[in-house]
């Protein structure tokens, strides 16, 4: 059997080939390598771009807000299509020519800053507010449930309410029960916090507040302690006083907008409303004003009952007798009564609560208001 013998100089050229193209491969990666590190040598070489603010546009120009809350005449980069106002841009540092354009995830920054859930709190569950409650239903559910009535009448129904009265007497729950009976997303602000926390951005937040309002709708904008936001306006001296003024008037302004029809609802709360500014309940935003005051007899047994209902408390207890004490409270007042009462029979090793916890309680609720009274007095 003939074989034909290797030919050795195919050998060399097998092993010269292979070896060419493993260095064209190592050489293809270094220059890879070497092109990936010019590029982040380039980077650190660059100016960091300034993220702003389209303000309004003209014609090849806008105006653009930076992050410290000041205004600029710049030009746009014919690389840069499509520019609208409230758009956020990328500009140059030097010249602050606009870049580019960026998307920004506002309803996700904003969903952190406030409170958003659906209350569950019913109108049986709330006492000694039978009138209040039939005015929120008037103005609020009503035309969230059944718009197309106002639209055959033809009238246009309030955008909102202001609900006002001493502390503690139910106005955050009145708020709730009316989101939870229309199954609106129940948006929360707290004005102080608003106006403490976001020194520069509190305009910026708020319409994008109302944004999310809209987006979510049927929904219910809760802004509690109103009266830190909408205090009647002074002369403007210092910077905090003026981003306060700036908020305000964004607050205005998304009032104004908003459809008379719309589905989204507002709703302030204060106890304060000797200091609010006129511009915030004038007809056509916050104009109709709920006085949520103390309750009288009947609703405090109302509220006693509500709080009271699960409790297990002795036989033969005479609710009247201490009821006649709690007059001139408020339904939080109640509540923590019942509360304390339910501690003093913890603290005795008893299962039930007896008349004397109530009386204890209402007696420790009343000390502690009189402490609360005099402190002003002390320091004043």
């Amino acid at each position: 059997m003939n074989t034909q013998a290797e030919n050795p100089l195919d050998s060399v050229m097998y092993s010269y080939t292979t070896d060419n193209s493993r260095l064209e491969m190592e050489n293809k990666i270094l220059k890879e390598t070497v092109s990936h590190l010019q590029n982040e040598l380039n980077k650190f070489r660059q100016p960091a771009l300034m993220v702003c603010d389209v303000v309004d546009l003209m014609e090849n120009n806008a105006i653009i807000k930076t992050p410290n809350g000041n205004k600029f005449y710049v030009s746009i980069s014919n690389q840069c299509n499509d520019i609208k106002s409230g758009d956020t841009v990328l500009a140059e540092q030097k010249n602050l020519t606009i870049i580019r354009k960026i998307q920004s995830n506002k309803r996700f920054n904003v969903e952190k800053f406030v409170i958003i859930e659906k209350p569950t709190t019913k109108w049986e569950e709330i006492g000694g507010l039978d009138k209040e409650v039939q005015e929120i239903i008037e103005v609020i559910e009503l035309p969230l449930k059944n718009p197309q009535v106002f639209k055959k009448i033809g009238i246009e129904p309030p955008k909102g309410i202001l609900l006002h009265g001493p502390p503690g007497t139910g106005k955050t729950l009145l708020a709730k029960g009316v989101a939870a009976a229309t199954n609106a997303t129940f948006i929360e602000i707290v004005g102080s916090e608003l106006v403490q926390k976001f020194i520069g951005e509190g305009a910026k937040l708020v319409k994008e507040i109302f944004e999310l309002a809209r987006e979510k709708a049927p929904s219910i904008v809760f802004i509690d302690e109103i009266d830190a936001l909408a205090a009647k306006r002074i002369e403007l001296g210092t910077s905090g006083e003026r981003e306060v003024q700036r908020t305000f008037m964004q607050l205005l302004a998304e009032l104004d907008g908003f459809k008379p029809l719309g589905n989204v609802k507002i709703i302030g709360c204060t106890n304060r409303k000797d200091i609010l500014d006129t511009a915030i309940i004038r007809p056509g935003r916050l104009e109709r004003l709920i006085e949520v005051g103390l309750p009288n007899k009947e609703g405090i047994a109302q509220i006693f009952k509500i709080h009271s209902k699960k409790m297990a408390m002795e036989k033969n207890i005479n609710i009247e007798s201490f009821l006649k004490k709690m007059q001139g409270m408020s339904g939080a007042e109640v509540q923590a009564i019942c509360t304390e009462a339910g501690y003093f029979a913890i603290r005795n090793n008893r299962i039930q609560v007896s008349e004397k916890d109530f009386l204890d309680a209402i007696e420790k609720i009343l000390k502690k208001e009189e402490g609360e009274k005099e402190l002003p007095q002390m320091f004043g």
